[in-house]
């Protein structure tokens, strides 16, 4: 199945996200997730849906050796190599369930804004545990489970405010339809009981959990993100 983010208006209209255009600095979870990523010099890192390549890059630049950023779309990489070449970074189109995740190869793995396109977490998550090395680091980031149980992922409305965010269908997981930039996009749905016990079932253990809450220098011109989460990024470690 075509990936969404290979859709020419798509993927032109995500490119005029402030997000896509200035990077990491546009990316309200950032400073947030920048503070969980451990000491990446010397060591090799996963990036599993890596996007245009921030990540990757910042990798790079903090001392890691080896970085591979594996991304369904070939968009998505064509971007990623345009944008931050680095000859310790590989590009590569994959999908998340496709890679070998070869055993006790990599240090951290991070997966930013992905997992809530994929069904089944619990592959994945295994798939992570094999592949990192002892004690190593999975950092994900993935939409809350309050937004993708979103009645069609928007505010109910009144004279143009946001009433309520509504829930509906909650304990229900799985395949959740929206409106994402003019065009209908397929997600996936988790409960928080599935992304956490999910990881702890999978050998991890969790190390930090954050429900995202915007920059305080950006409360002023989105009051509304404060009136329910988007994001939820958790840390966890692997255990032997």
């Amino acid at each position: 199945m075509k990936n969404i983010y290979d859709n020419k208006g798509f993927f032109e209209a995500y490119a005029n996200m402030p997000r896509s255009r200035d990077g990491l600095t546009q990316a309200g979870e950032w400073e947030l997730l920048k503070s969980l990523f451990p000491d990446v010099s010397g060591k090799k890192l996963l990036d599993l849906g890596c996007g245009y390549g921030w990540h990757c890059k910042y990798a790079a630049q903090q001392g890691a050796e080896a970085v591979l950023g594996i991304d369904q779309s070939e968009n998505m990489i064509a971007e990623a190599k345009h944008r931050h070449p680095d000859e310790r970074i590989t590009y590569r189109v994959c999908a998340l369930q496709d890679y070998e995740y070869p055993a006790d190869d990599f240090d951290v793995v991070v997966s930013n804004l992905v997992l809530h396109y994929v069904e089944d977490l619990s592959s994945v998550y295994k798939n992570v545990h094999k592949t990192l090395k002892k004690d190593g680091v999975f950092l994900v980031n993935i939409e809350h489970p309050v937004f993708t149980a979103g009645v069609n992922q928007s505010w109910i409305m009144k004279d143009d405010a946001p009433l309520y965010w509504p829930v509906d269908n909650y304990y229900y997981p799985g395949e959740r339809v929206t409106d994402f930039l003019g065009h209908a996009v397929t997600k996936q749905h988790h409960t928080l009981t599935q992304i956490l016990n999910g990881l702890i079932e999978s050998g991890f253990a969790i190390e930090a959990v954050h429900e995202v809450e915007p920059p305080i220098e950006w409360r002023d011109v989105m009051p509304e993100e404060m009136r329910r989460p988007m994001m939820l990024i958790v840390k966890a470690r692997k255990q032997a």
